[in-house]
């Protein structure tokens, strides 16, 4: 008997830890050890990288912690004067680095007819192609009843699709080396349900889909998948979001909430340790939406009940980052 209620107290425990511990932290409890414990962003040195979608945002970030690490980088997206000063920043931020060690590279990724010129450009310049970020898409504010057929396919081919044609390139070249990394940019929206982005939040269902497939199917192999999903990031992404009408853009400037949206520098750095680390999904996001996670994963009925109490209105709010105004 007393066995048994050791091991209720250890399981009672467990889950309080998790409803506790998300309260001070900006990521789950795996990501914040290894931040402390585990391997650092530095031993990426000399790993050849390729970001999508790194002319700004979490990629253009990102860029930054993985040049300061020592690592080459491919960048790419259609801006090709926002890539040129991404790139100076990089080689400022380590000067160790040349000029040969990131590469810029437009790249169109709706276009798929152009993804195997573009890898096999990549094997060219640096021999080998180590870790491939799939960091470029685009967010959405629609109502779901009115969103048009071809905003669903638009998002489908820009945040799935394209991801999936340039992944099955990396997985063959590594297949063929031993050893590699995809490494998937998401959000919380891949397993919760979001609110006023109905296309958005079944394109990043659909990429812990694939992805997950990917990593039961080579478990074996030297080949790592790494899901990170982000919640609320200050970044600049309302402005080319999808709305329900195919052509449009939300147009809206993103509003500037250091206390309830992590910050793009913080969620670059936690993503080099998701790299790093070869964590297989992460979660990114400040107290209030990373309780909701944990919630959602711990207590999926209760969950349910939760979400119906706090309504529509409260988790637009969480999922916009405006619930530290209430307060």
């Amino acid at each position: 008997m007393a066995l048994l209620a050791i091991f209720g107290l250890l399981i009672l425990l467990y889950y309080l830890a998790y409803l506790i511990l998300p309260s001070i932290l900006d990521c789950d409890l795996m990501l914040a050890y290894k931040e402390i414990f585990g391997k650092p962003v530095s031993s990426l040195k000399g790993k050849v990288v390729w970001i999508t979608g790194a002319s700004s945002g979490i990629g253009e970030h990102l860029a930054y912690v993985l040049a300061k690490a020592g690592c080459k980088l491919i960048l790419s997206a259609r801006r090709v004067a926002e890539l040129q000063q991404v790139k100076k920043r990089c080689l400022e931020g380590n000067k160790s680095l040349s000029d040969d060690d990131v590469e810029v590279y437009p790249l169109d990724l709706l276009d798929e007819d152009s993804h195997k010129k573009a890898f096999l450009h990549v094997i060219d310049k640096f021999g080998k192609l180590d870790i491939l970020v799939n960091n470029a898409g685009r967010s959405q504010r629609a109502q779901w009843e009115e969103i048009e057929m071809t905003v669903d396919r638009e998002m489908f081919d820009l945040n799935v699709f394209s991801c999936i044609s340039l992944s099955r390139l990396a997985v063959k070249h590594f297949l063929q080396t031993g050893t590699g990394q995809i490494v998937i940019n998401s959000s919380v929206a891949g397993f919760l349900p979001a609110i006023k982005s109905a296309t958005y939040c079944g394109a990043k269902h659909a990429l812990h889909g694939y992805f997950k497939s990917l990593m039961m199917e080579h478990h074996e192999s030297n080949i790592d998948v790494t899901i990170v999903s982000p919640g609320p990031v200050q970044t600049d992404f309302l402005a080319e979001s999808f709305t329900e009408k195919a052509g449009e853009k939300y147009g809206v400037k993103t509003e500037v909430d250091n206390k309830s949206k992590v910050s793009v520098e913080r969620c670059a750095i936690l993503m080099g340790v998701a790299i790093a680390n070869k964590l297989d999904e992460v979660w990114i996001a400040k107290p209030t939406a990373l309780r909701l996670v944990y919630i959602f994963y711990c207590f999926p009925n209760f969950a349910k009940w939760f979400m119906k109490s706090l309504g529509t209105k409260y988790l637009m709010k969480v999922r916009d980052a405006q619930v530290s105004k209430q307060n």
